[in-house]
């Protein structure tokens, strides 16, 4: 039988009593020594589900074990929060927690599970605004235009999201409200099925991740009309800032970040920690997230904890000024 490599330590640990030799610091000096299930909260497609697999490439190549991703979508990323809540605190089942989570503690009456008490933090892998986007054969060239004809036909445009609770349908919510206008919602299972029915022209309007949207955009497949974030998007620098469009307060966007279950052991954190960080510093893994439109972050599971609370915080305000719910 092979040794752990924290038993590795001369005569001295030899004879010290086996239960001091296991335990989490044990478990830290060897993780990650079998394959981590990495729960993507959205389908197959969706902006969340290309971040993962490009952190989890990453992550593979840094640890040397592999790495399976798994969609669990539905509810706005609450099918796989709870499914993860309840997974074994060691480390190999990691959620990627996103907006979502922290709009989710005020927008359903009722979950599964407690985001501040079932989670630990682990590091926001990063962050990127929103793109608004419709479909080429919606007559609008900005977000004015889009404006002024949701006005003149209340109710008689759609827009896609990836299901009540997740940004591009809080996205939706908050444009509506700002602007006054009256949209109609079409939630999907996720956002893998919300971009291919925006592609398709069964919807017109979306709140769109920029990792999903992008390619479309390219192809003329669908045109952006505004980025929903306080400065320009770098890589598509010609399309106007919704403020510039004259309707500051409307702005929103993504982030992504992973979580364990809470009662992991610290040391098996700080260990995946280490890990993901370095994968987020490889330059193949970082310019991709850049590619796709994301910030890398990275920073230490405290400062995330801090930030998962502000957005909670944040997002309970919205949601009681906007009545909104998903119930």
């Amino acid at each position: 039988m092979a040794i752990p490599r924290c038993m590795r330590h001369g005569f001295g640990a030899a004879v010290m009593p086996l239960a001091l030799m296991s335990g989490t610091a044990c478990a830290a000096d060897t993780y990650p020594v079998k394959p981590i299930r990495w729960i993507v909260p959205t389908s197959a497609g969706s902006g969340a589900d290309t971040v993962g697999r490009i952190v989890t490439n990453g992550l593979a190549q840094v640890t040397g074990q592999t790495v399976v991703v798994e969609n669990r979508a539905g509810a706005a990323g609450n099918i796989a929060a709870e499914f993860v809540a309840k997974a074994p605190k060691d480390g190999y089942t990691v959620l990627q927690a996103n907006f979502s989570h922290g709009v989710n503690v005020s927008l359903y009456k009722k979950l599964g599970y407690d985001l501040l008490r079932d989670f630990s933090a682990v590091t926001n892998l990063g962050s990127s605004p929103a793109l608004l986007v419709v479909h080429p054969s919606l007559p609008v060239k900005n977000a004015k235009q889009l404006v002024a004809l949701a006005k003149a036909r209340p109710g008689a445009i759609n827009y896609a999201s990836a299901g009540a609770g997740s940004p591009t349908f809080i996205g939706g919510e908050l444009f509506r409200y700002v602007t006054g206008t009256n949209l109609l919602h079409v939630p999907y299972r996720g956002g893998g099925e919300a971009i291919n029915a925006m592609v398709s022209g069964e919807t017109s309007v979306y709140f769109a991740p920029l990792a999903s949207a992008l390619p479309h955009v390219k192809t003329g497949r669908l045109r952006a009309i505004a980025a929903m974030s306080e400065r320009r998007i770098p890589v598509v620098p010609e399309v106007p800032t919704i403020a510039e469009a004259g309707f500051p307060g409307a702005e929103s966007g993504f982030w992504h970040g992973s979580m364990v279950p809470s009662g992991t052991p610290v040391e098996v954190i700080n260990a995946l920690h280490a890990a993901t960080t370095a994968a987020l510093k490889r330059e193949d893994i970082a310019r991709r997230l850049t590619d796709v439109g994301y910030s890398v972050i990275g920073d230490p599971p405290g400062p995330f904890l801090e930030f998962v609370k502000s957005e909670v915080q944040k997002w309970r305000k919205v949601v009681q000024a906007t009545g909104l719910t998903a119930e």
